[in-house]
């Protein structure tokens, strides 16, 4: 692993990147850290069942989605928006003949709010329809697989490819300094004290307690069960 300003980093075989996504995210909660933007990077970083043409693409794919604008988050259609718009415009022109101007104003400034919010909730609308095509079959090609957000900043990409297999980099930024060295401490007490890193497998469990019948745990795996 190579640490810089900008960084852990590592270049390897798909087992090697599995294995660094997996050190940070157990150092991360070593340190203390969760929350959602610690689980929303846990579930992007690559697993070792996963293919970066795939899975990794489709995870960046969805994290990089245009998010909801005011007019979503409230449950209002673009139309709806339009017409509460129409409504706010005549009642400012009914404020306006009872020469109540500060009323009119007031009804004016909803109107506009609402035609913008409108124009807002179309355009995002408009761009999800393509977003997901252009960034899988354009930006990947230009691009590595990203990952952003309060928490980290990451990225992989294939850089190789030869006899012996594919070649990645993978490269995590914590982006708070001070949590950052409390991230880099623990990674340098991994690599002094463990011999052998196990790398996380996907597990079947239905499988298993439908032949054991049992039924299976609720929660397998993650990242405290890569250590021994």
């Amino acid at each position: 692993m190579e640490e810089s300003i900008s960084g852990f980093k590592i270049r390897g075989d798909w087992g090697d990147v599995v294995e660094h996504g997996e050190r940070i995210a157990l150092a991360l909660r070593e340190t203390g850290v969760d929350g959602d933007a610690y689980h929303d990077f846990d579930d992007w970083r690559p697993k070792s069942h996963e293919r970066i043409d795939e899975d990794v693409s489709a995870k960046t794919a969805e994290q990089a989605s245009v998010g909801e604008g005011e007019g979503e988050r409230a449950g209002k259609t673009p139309g709806e928006d339009l017409q509460t718009a129409g409504e706010k415009l005549t009642e400012s022109y009914e404020k306006v003949g009872e020469n109540d101007t500060e009323s009119a104003v007031e009804r004016w400034g909803e109107s506009i709010g609402h035609v913008a919010r409108a124009a807002d909730s179309a355009s995002r609308k408009a761009l999800r329809k393509v977003e997901d095509t252009v960034y899988r079959k354009v930006m990947t090609q230009m691009a590595p697989y990203y990952f952003d957000n309060e928490l980290v900043s990451a990225n992989v990409q294939e850089v190789g490819r030869g006899e012996a297999g594919e070649t990645f980099v993978f490269e995590v930024n914590i982006n708070d300094d001070e949590l950052k060295s409390e991230v880099s401490d623990v990674l340098a007490e991994y690599e002094s004290e463990i011999d052998r890193w196990h790398v996380e497998a996907e597990k079947r469990t239905e499988d298993v307690a439908a032949a054991e019948g049992v039924e299976p745990p609720e929660t397998e795996g993650g990242p405290d069960s890569t250590t021994t």
